[in-house]
């Protein structure tokens, strides 16, 4: 037996990778109105469908006119134009707004505080050369123009630029669906009594799922009955993953693995990670079923690790990086050579981090950090005084 029960512990790159060989990329695609299309993944590349902006408009309140009529004038020596509204002609000049279509016959505009108006007459203290204070048709973006390509997966910003260039609705790919299935006889959904801990494995998972970009069902508990462990796993395999939490390691109670071998195949089951090393996925029914830890920051890293990737091909996209930046360490952190290991931290100031104590079994400890520093499975651990590369995973939990 390898370690601590587990016949063989895979590196967490092939396991990730073996994982994903198992996860189908979305074959069809549907309709979303851009307005509510945040989150959603691009089903096909989209380009522009009309120049933006449609005309040339003012870039500053001020005074449109022909540029050539400008020249040489000065603080000193103002150039007189008149005053008029609509098309402009020699030696004239239409006051226009932020925004508004440049005027027939103008080619620049002058900025409002380098003019004065009076009694019909506008003075022109500034040179203007042409094109100066006019955005023209087509400067953000031309008719045409690649919007988006496929794959992306929309922000708030995407929606505007997509509204801007014509699109009233978008093909996106559909939200992976994701069943949650916490597992575990000791558990209650609230009110514990001795010996019981409340379920809140599933939970964070399906709010994890829900962020990533999937549409979760946070499923009842179910406890350790090989009967009810299969109905609940096979029952939900019309679902694109299947993720149980809890029963993932190898004691008399942890029957997960037995019950996705019986009915289909575990392709992985035990990863060289540090947290959640008994997570572990599978296959029934062509539905991955991923198999996270009991332990709440056990189950957290594996999902992050494993899950996250998974949802996003299910989806239609790649994940977005996590930010990273460089931090000087305050005490130092432990490793453990073979497993990459996943090491809590909190920012105590803005160039260094605090490891955050508490085992697997702590999930305050994931509430107090800001992130982690990864590991790698050739050291034993990162002395003080080191700088580190902490992952700031926070904006994705």
């Amino acid at each position: 037996m390898g370690s601590e029960g587990f016949t063989e512990m895979t590196r967490l790159a092939a396991a990730r990778e073996r994982l994903l060989s198992a996860v189908s990329s979305p074959a069809e695609s549907e309709a979303a109105d851009v307005a509510t299309a945040d989150g959603r993944a691009l089903a096909a590349p989209v380009d522009a469908e009309r120049d933006v902006p449609g005309f040339d408009r003012a870039a500053m309140d001020g005074y449109a006119l022909r540029a050539e009529d400008t020249y040489g004038a000065s603080g000193r020596s103002p150039t007189v134009l008149d005053a008029v509204e609509g098309a402009v002609g020699p030696d004239e000049a239409t006051y226009v707004h932020t925004g508004s279509p440049v005027p027939d016959g103008a080619d620049a505009v002058v900025k409002v505080e380098q003019t004065d108006e009076r009694d019909g007459r506008v003075e022109v203290f500034a040179a203007a050369p042409p094109g100066d204070n006019v955005a023209p048709a087509g400067e953000d973006v031309e008719s045409g123009d690649r919007l988006l390509p496929a794959g992306h997966r929309l922000r708030p910003s995407d929606l505007g630029l997509l509204k801007a260039g014509g699109h009233r609705e978008v093909a996106v790919a559909p939200r992976p669906t994701v069943s949650g299935v916490p597992t575990g006889e000791e558990l209650v959904a609230f009110d514990p009594g001795h010996g019981e801990t409340v379920e809140t494995n599933g939970l964070t998972v399906s709010r994890l799922v829900d962020r990533w970009g999937g549409t979760a069902t946070y499923r009842d508990i179910v406890g350790d009955d090989l009967g009810a462990l299969r109905a609940a796993v096979e029952g939900d395999t019309d679902h694109d993953i299947v993720v149980t939490t809890g029963g993932s390691s190898v004691g008399e109670r942890d029957l997960i693995a037995d019950v996705v071998g019986e009915l289909g195949e575990v392709l992985v089951h035990g990863i060289a990670i540090k947290p959640g090393h008994p997570a572990g996925f599978g296959v029934v029914n062509d539905t991955p079923v991923v198999m996270l830890p009991g332990y709440p920051v056990s189950a957290i890293v594996a999902a992050v690790q494993l899950l996250r990737p998974a949802v996003a091909k299910a989806g239609g996209f790649e994940p977005e990086e996590f930010p990273e930046r460089e931090a000087t360490l305050e005490g130092k952190i432990a490793g453990e050579v073979g497993r990459r290991s996943f090491v809590r931290v909190r920012e105590t100031s803005r160039d260094t981090v605090k490891p955050v104590r508490g085992g697997a079994g702590v999930l305050s400890s994931v509430a107090a950090a800001d992130g982690w520093v990864v590991v790698p499975e050739s050291l034993e651990g990162v002395a003080a005084g080191e700088t580190v590369t902490v992952q700031r995973w926070e904006p994705f939990l």
